[in-house]
């Protein structure tokens, strides 16, 4: 983390991700560049609506507010666009009352170089490459899903910050998930048995996991801002080796739900995610209709060799 962060929470994020930008992007799709340049400059005065990662920054920032004292969260904005663009963003950003301050505008560069050095601990992006480049620099990072189905409207009526995550490949390494990928269903469920004491290795999230943890220890477990929840297609006895790990790292999750291969979207609805995390493009498709979801490019899942679902 750097110097000048200190101990927060630092959530890094694109314009796109953060606003919608469709109808500009529209415009560089179909005319170029310089097109889309005059366009943000034409439209720098009237506001961006919402997008995907919207209510989930909203509440992030919501957590400064409860704690008040010195801001426990931040916010940065990382993006493709020249500051000269940019300045609509920044225009969008004041009429909606966050309180970002700090910016990379890259200049049609790829903005995941600056990840490390704001010392971020999670990377939101609808650049399946900037995420994929971020998630091999050791920073948890995610491609936002298009979700028309989910609201971003009234998201405070209920403040509380829902985090939902996968297992396998997101909160720990792959290693179970390969030898199901490679040697199948029964050999999983063996192996992870035999090492049921043995914890796993952390994957992507870990550190963001930890991070949450360590705002959510600052409240009541009945007052807390933030909300984790694991949704696993693990069931037992595959379960125990998960407990075990979460109580070596010494980390509280809120509610973990073993799906035994079930469809995780009606589950996480139930749950109320503000976001969900997967590292199987199938599970994210279904759980974005009702939910924003993230998908995480990472592990054997992502490797092109074997797709099939657990």
């Amino acid at each position: 983390m750097t110097k000048d962060l200190g101990a927060r929470l630092v959530i890094a994020i694109s314009s796109r991700a953060l606003f919608n930008l469709d109808d500009s992007h529209e415009v560089f799709e179909r005319e170029g560049l310089a097109a889309y340049q005059q366009y943000q400059i034409d439209h720098e005065d009237e506001v961006l609506p919402p997008g995907e990662a919207f209510p989930l920054v909203r509440k992030l920032l919501h957590i400064n507010e409860r704690l008040g004292g010195e801001p426990r969260v931040e916010v940065i904005l990382l993006s493709r666009n020249s500051a000269d663009t940019g300045l609509r963003v920044f225009n969008s950003i004041e009429h909606h009352g966050l309180q970002i301050t700090r910016a990379a505008f890259c200049g049609g560069q790829k903005p995941y170089r600056y990840v490390q050095a704001f010392g971020c601990h999670l990377f939101l992006s609808t650049h399946a490459d900037d995420v994929r480049h971020a998630l091999d620099h050791g920073v948890a990072a995610a491609t936002l899903i298009s979700s028309p189905s989910t609201e971003k409207g009234d998201f405070m009526s209920k403040p509380q910050l829902r985090f939902a995550f996968d297992g396998d490949a997101v909160l720990f390494s792959d290693e179970a998930e390969r030898v199901y990928k490679q040697e199948g269903l029964e050999a999983f469920t063996e192996s992870e048995r035999a090492a049921a004491k043995e914890p796993l290795s952390g994957g992507p999230f870990k550190a963001l996991l930890q991070a949450l943890h360590g705002l959510q220890v600052e409240f009541s477990s009945e007052d807390c801002p933030i909300r984790t929840a694991l949704v696993t297609a693990r069931s037992a006895p595959a379960h125990e080796r998960v407990i075990r790990t979460l109580r070596h790292w010494n980390v509280r999750i809120d509610e973990s739900l073993f799906l035994g291969g079930l469809n995780k979207s009606e589950f996480l609805q139930a749950y109320g995610a503000d976001v969900f995390f997967d590292d199987q493009q199938q599970h994210c498709h279904s759980a974005s209709q009702k939910v924003a979801t993230g998908h995480v490019p990472h592990g054997i899942a992502n490797t092109g060799a074997n797709t099939e679902t657990h």
